[in-house]
């Protein structure tokens, strides 16, 4: 079973620089992060050995949620070999965010 990969400053670049990766800004005080949380659950399941999927505590990584310009939460960004490719605003469908890795694989 897949788990999601916390990211913080020191593995970000090296752990999106290859293949497809989904990034979950979130904070533990966010209500649309926590009702996200399962699906992110889910998907790093579903895509097991496809895609990484990954999560960014903006609380204890600024640095790195400044440098994507991060600035409402959860924003969702999507990475393909190192280069950010796309990205979400608010709380998404698995659907949709299952579809946008699809099209990236």
């Amino acid at each position: 079973m897949g788990k999601y990969l916390e990211l913080n400053a020191s593995n970000f670049d090296s752990t999106v620089a290859e293949g497809v990766a989904l990034v979950d800004f979130w904070a533990p005080w966010c209500g649309p992060c926590r009702m996200i949380a399962p699906v992110i659950d889910e998907l790093a399941s579903d895509f097991d050995g496809k895609a990484k999927i990954c999560k960014v505590n903006t609380d204890e990584e600024q640095d790195v949620a400044i440098k994507y310009g991060i600035r409402s939460i959860p924003t969702i960004l999507f990475f393909k070999n190192g280069e950010l490719v796309d990205q979400m605003i608010g709380a998404s469908s698995k659907q949709g965010l299952a579809d946008k890795i699809n099209s990236l694989l």
